[in-house]
């Protein structure tokens, strides 16, 4: 099978033609960088450059996008450009060339607002029922993608299917506050309890979607770890996330203490994939239990396809203020 890859030097992306290829499918990897996993250089903005590209594609899997970190760096016609029209692009070379079926790799991001509980209110309990406040462009053009692609199903009739991923970046946080008070793979560790993805499930679940994608034809799907928490803990993540940690992981503080790790005292809001697992039939292999047994075990935490991917960066550039910009 023929699939075209977007994004194909970003983290996603070059995870994605990396199991393709392993796949044995023929994978055209799209990017505006070059890399050893991107076959075409040129902009997903650029329709007759897209054209010459998705000849005989059956399946896109569109991950190409600026990211929050670019906010600072990117003015907003950048993002409308890059998130908005480059997918509607996509969209329109998609029909044209009669591809089956259309993967765009949205962001949980798009909740914005919605994810923030006010003092004294319970962690958000973030499903796809959720009603989006974006509170930056990043956000509202990811959300503005999501309904250009349900257009083109309700119109053309084209399969498409929306993953909104939770955080699977291996930099650091782009929160200094963040930075200071945590180890990075400790921080990492805490998040797979409410809001992170390992890189590894969240190929496993682009492929699930391809698969659903004809069946299913149109669909938003949160992608994040299996959280254990149920709706009865969201008071209590606010004021004693330690104590309801400990209370499904008994013995998890025993094994922080030995790598000189903290859980985070407070969690505001816990992202929950059962639409994911139930409707694609995705099944995530890295949650806090499994990093839980890897660290008792001295084993690397990460997925080896998260080793080979490794770090990337948003910018070439550095800053005086850390690894990001400030806004």
């Amino acid at each position: 099978m023929k699939v075209l890859v977007t994004g194909s030097s970003g983290h996603l992306g070059e995870a994605m033609v990396r199991r393709l290829s392993e796949l044995n499918d023929e994978v055209i990897g799209i990017d505006i960088s070059s890399s050893p996993f991107t076959s075409h250089v040129g902009s997903i903005t650029d329709p007759s450059f897209l054209r010459t590209c998705m000849e005989g594609v059956e399946t896109v899997f569109h991950t190409a996008t600026l990211h929050k970190p670019h906010v600072a760096t990117h003015s907003m016609e950048q993002f409308i450009d890059t998130n908005i029209t480059g997918t509607l692009y996509l969209l329109q070379e998609a029909v044209a060339a009669g591809v089956k079926r259309f993967i765009f790799t949205s962001t949980t991001s798009v909740f914005g607002d919605a994810m923030k509980p006010g003092p004294g209110a319970p962690a958000a309990w973030v499903t796809e029922a959720l009603v989006p406040v974006p509170k930056n462009i990043y956000g509202l053009t990811k959300l503005a993608a999501e309904d250009l692609c349900q257009l083109f199903h309700k119109n053309h009739g084209l399969p498409c299917i929306v993953l909104r991923t939770s955080r699977f970046f291996p930099e650091d946080d782009d929160e200094k506050e963040k930075r200071e008070a945590f180890q990075g793979e400790n921080l990492k560790a805490n998040e797979f309890l409410f809001r992170r993805v390992e890189l590894e499930d969240v190929v496993g679940a682009q492929l699930a979607a391809a698969e659903k994608a004809g069946i299913l034809g149109f669909g938003k799907y949160i992608i994040t770890a299996s959280s254990p928490f149920l709706p009865e803990d969201l008071a209590d993540l606010r004021t004693n996330a330690v104590q309801v940690v400990a209370k499904y992981y008994p013995g998890y503080q025993e094994l922080y203490e030995r790598c000189d790790w903290e859980m985070s005292a407070e969690i505001d809001r816990v992202y929950v994939n059962e639409k994911a697992r139930k409707e694609l039939g995705w099944i995530p292999k890295y949650d806090f239990g499994y990093l839980l047994e890897q660290l008792k075990a001295g084993n690397e935490l990460r997925s080896s396809l998260a080793k080979q991917v490794g770090k990337k960066g948003y910018h070439a550039q550095s800053f005086s203020e850390g690894p990001y910009p400030v806004d």
